[in-house]
């Protein structure tokens, strides 16, 4: 029986066992590989419709609140929940990884088991992007999905620019993420705290507010532009 109490955590951690069975299932079994990871990307996605349908849109606080303390010091914890913004991303993630993966079904004959392992690890890191409420580690999961986009653009490319464009994709939008980082830091500096939800409560002036917001925003607005510049450098002439 599911228990949503911890339907973020399992959200999150899920793709990730469904990568721990890819690695122990041999290359050579494509059908198996590629079940098993679309098996894992469903049951996420079906897992994820519980928060459409459990969602309290009355209410602004965030839900489904759940802390995460590691093993060996409390004093470090993984704080998850969402709100009416995040949740639609967390649904939109959920849809389209299994859709990636029937649409590439049949196509990809290289290194099945890498790329199947690099869009689990990918989803993982995008529902942890929407659902994370520490900045830092915002911040962190953020930058990890370059990890996995990296290696599916410069392997399984299209066309022979196909490692030059990842390389461009990479380190333009890690480049460009250094606003976001300097910005994270100040108010670190400033409050000496990461919690999204004790920042909501911070009183900034007109200025850095517009400073933090554009901090935030351009890095985004880059690492989508990025994605529009390697579409266009990869599609066939």
């Amino acid at each position: 029986m599911i228990n949503f109490q911890n339907i973020l955590s399992t959200l999150l951690f899920l793709p990730v066992i469904g990568v721990f069975l890819l690695l122990i299932i041999p290359s050579y079994n494509t059908m198996l590989l590629k079940t098993t990871a679309l098996v894992f990307s469903l049951l996420t996605f079906i897992l994820s419709l519980f928060l459409w349908i459990l969602f309290d849109n009355t209410t602004g606080f965030f839900q489904f609140s759940e802390i995460i303390y590691w093993i060996f010091d409390s004093s470090f914890f993984l704080s998850l929940g969402v709100d009416g913004i995040s949740l639609f991303f967390i649904l939109l993630t959920t849809l389209l990884i299994p859709l990636c993966l029937l649409a590439s079904w049949n196509s990809i004959k290289k290194d099945l088991k890498k790329y199947l392992i690099c869009f689990l690890m990918m989803e993982s890191f995008l529902i942890g992007v929407f659902c994370v409420l520490d900045v830092l580690l915002f911040y962190i999961f953020f930058e990890s999905v370059l990890i996995p986009m990296f290696l599916i653009i410069g392997i399984w490319g299209s066309r022979e620019r196909k490692v030059k464009a990842s390389y461009y994709f990479f380190f333009y939008t890690l480049l460009g993420s250094i606003l976001m980082l300097l910005g994270i830091f100040y108010l670190i500096t400033l409050t000496q705290n990461t919690s999204y939800e004790y920042l909501l409560l911070l009183n900034l002036s007109a200025t850095e507010q517009k400073i933090l917001w554009l901090a935030f925003l351009l890095p985004l607005l880059l690492k989508f532009q990025c994605f529009l510049f390697i579409y266009g450098y990869l599609k066939p002439m």
